[in-house]
């Protein structure tokens, strides 16, 4: 028998959050998940008139193909999941992990090889812009360990979150939204940040439940040159296989001109990527209730209610202020007191106080009810 969460988790991606019609193609890839979890959703697909097409990976492989490629070989795969992208309407990915640690030995030059042929021709210019997309993690007991959290417990945690009523977070999210849309300066405080930037004409897009799952999270992008001062994230941090704590940017017109962390060697390497590394491709606010301390995911921890994040790479097109690079990396800041606090203002007004909002019209985002 199905598990009847995994029913209505398949359910919200197919007919909320990718939408899918009548005709449409819809390309479900999936690494290192279980049978169940694919077929529940193109069983799902298949109810809405769609046409399921199926990639199962797994990290192990993906690992070695990805150490041992070449530019050419890395260049074909590009190539040949890009021509079954163009064709595609709709796109579900389920990433789970045995090994959050499994691409932790990758070599840097072979990952920029990974994001410049095949990350980029197919996900940045071809999926993102181009299809109905979505993105969950599979909750593995991997992520229950980072999270310190029992299997059983960590799997009901992920289906609360995932199944959350995005209608409602989604309406909740509208005033901070045009607040946004108004503002031209943003002043984010806390212990080692003190850093300003413009945001100025630039669009708000909120992500309600029709891009990941988890959900929840007002996104922007600041002016390029604009981004000056520290700012110190409080929240550990997973990219390419490697987990970073403490870092801390400096930057002086947009660029980031120092960079520290426990590993801060790995760190520059990847901000030296090119040269859109080391400017920032998104400016996002955490908001989703249920999610209130870090997963050791970026998926969940940009969402943390309380948390805002700042991107070094490239931005969306959704919300552009032209910055381009072959990464995109999510670190998050947490303001909650737990975490040291910290405030954000709009124009210099004060808008979020220790993770909490403080304007009337923005108190509903910092209600619990959303949750349930």
């Amino acid at each position: 028998m199905t598990d009847p969460r995994l029913e209505k988790l398949a359910r919200i991606v197919v007919t909320y959050s990718t939408s899918v019609r009548r005709g449409d193609n819809v390309l479900i890839e999936a690494v290192d998940v279980p049978p169940q979890a694919v077929i529940a959703i193109a069983r799902q697909v298949t109810k809405a008139g769609g046409q399921p097409f199926v990639i199962t990976k797994q990290n192990a492989i993906l690992r070695e193909l990805f150490a041992t490629a070449t530019e050419e070989s890395m260049r074909l795969m590009g190539q040949v999941e890009a021509m079954l992208m163009r064709e595609m309407q709709a796109y579900i990915t389920l990433r789970g992990s045995y090994n959050v640690s499994e691409l932790s030995d990758v070599p840097v030059e072979k990952m920029k090889l990974y994001q410049a042929h095949w990350w980029r021709p197919v996900h940045q210019e071809i999926r993102v812009p181009k299809t109905r997309w979505v993105v969950l993690r599979w909750p593995h007991p991997s992520m229950a360990q980072l999270a310190n959290l029992s299997t059983e417990a960590f799997e009901a945690f992920f289906f609360d979150v995932c199944t959350l009523d995005y209608r409602r977070l989604s309406r909740a999210m509208e005033p901070l939204r045009e607040r946004m849309l108004k503002t031209d300066v943003v002043e984010i405080k806390g212990p080692g940040t003190a850093l300003r930037f413009s945001i100025k004409r630039m669009p708000v897009i909120k992500c309600d439940g029709k891009r990941n799952l988890p959900d929840g999270e007002l996104f922007t992008a600041p002016i390029k040159d604009s981004v000056e001062g520290t700012i110190r994230f409080t929240t550990p941090c997973i990219f390419q296989g490697t987990r970073f704590e403490h870092i801390t940017l400096r930057f002086r017109k947009g660029k980031i001109v120092q960079a520290s962390a426990d590993k801060a060697e790995r760190l520059n390497q990847i901000l030296d990527s090119d040269a859109g590394a080391r400017y920032v491709g998104e400016f996002s606010f955490g908001l989703n209730p249920h999610i209130t301390r870090p997963m050791m995911d970026t998926l969940f921890d940009e969402k943390i209610a309380g948390s805002l994040h700042l991107t070094p790479g490239s931005a969306y097109e959704e919300a552009d202020n032209g910055n381009r690079s072959q990464i995109h990396w999510d670190m998050v800041m947490i303001q909650t007191p737990e975490y040291g606090g910290g405030e954000v203002y709009f124009d210099g007004t004060l808008i979020r106080k220790d993770g909490l909002f403080v304007p009337e019209d923005l108190l509903p985002l910092n209600s619990p009810l959303l949750s349930r």
